[in-house]
């Protein structure tokens, strides 16, 4: 299944260009969950939200039973700890965001930029974490990318069953020649070559990037986070059409 949404859906700026003038603040999930099929919280990298804070978004999801949220970790986690002695803060996450029950998808791990490879610390890290739910993880620096690493680390995430973030655009970009890795794919767009938004040409290389995974009924998500102006919204429904004209 494919699942294409934004990073986040609390702008103010897109209030008039997506979300209704007159609609109240409280309603855009709902009125966003009829629209897409997916949201990434990132709010959750900054401050963990608390149980009841996941419940209560779940719970305005409820006439959209197929939408999920995919959670990004803490930056206390990723940034602060870098991944040494997580247990505890893993437990807080996974717990707490256990309140989106069936609407809980991908845990996104994005690991800091300039932080080189090190494939035994993220080994480690990934047999604590609960592999009952999914997890993707962001590599923001080259060596991960190098040959002599990046074969180990394809088999890491492989037999864990977790997934490489592609980047698209932004300050640390996946370098276009990495194949995907993973069970499933999960994309983050961060924006154009020429601006905040997306080309149509940008947008059908990433569809053809990912046709054989579309045929293959492989589980996608992707998200747009180049929020300014709307440009996510805009970015994320040209997406979805143009992979509609694939078989």
């Amino acid at each position: 299944m494919i699942r294409i949404g934004t990073s986040g859906w609390v702008y103010q700026h897109w209030a008039g260009r997506f979300y209704p003038p007159d609609l109240h603040e409280h309603d855009w999930l709902p009125y966003y969950a009829q629209h897409f099929s997916t949201v990434e919280i990132n709010r959750s990298f900054y401050r963990l939200p608390t149980y009841e804070q996941f419940h209560a978004w779940a719970e305005q999801t409820t006439s959209n039973p197929g939408f999920i949220f995919a959670v990004k970790a803490s930056r206390y986690i990723t940034h602060i700890k870098k991944l040494i002695d997580p247990q505890e803060a893993i437990v807080r996450l996974t717990t707490s965001a256990s309140g989106l029950g069936e609407h809980l998808g991908p845990f996104l791990y994005q690991l800091p930029p300039n932080w080189r490879a090190n494939l035994q610390r993220l080994e480690q890290f990934i047999k604590l974490i609960p592999h009952t739910e999914r997890a993707a993880f962001e590599f923001r620096d080259n060596s991960w990318f190098q040959s002599e690493t990046f074969s180990s680390l394809g088999q890491i995430l492989h037999n864990a069953g977790c997934a490489m973030v592609t980047a698209i655009g932004g300050l640390c970009p996946t370098p276009l020649d990495v194949p995907f890795i993973g069970p499933f794919r999960y994309l983050r767009f961060h924006n154009g070559a020429y601006g905040i938004g997306l080309t149509d040409d940008e947008l059908t290389y990433w569809v053809k990037r990912l046709r054989n995974d579309i045929i293959e009924r492989r589980d996608i998500y992707v998200y747009f986070n180049n929020d300014a102006e709307g440009y996510a919204i805009r970015d994320a429904k040209r997406f979805q059409e143009l992979l509609e004209n694939v078989a």
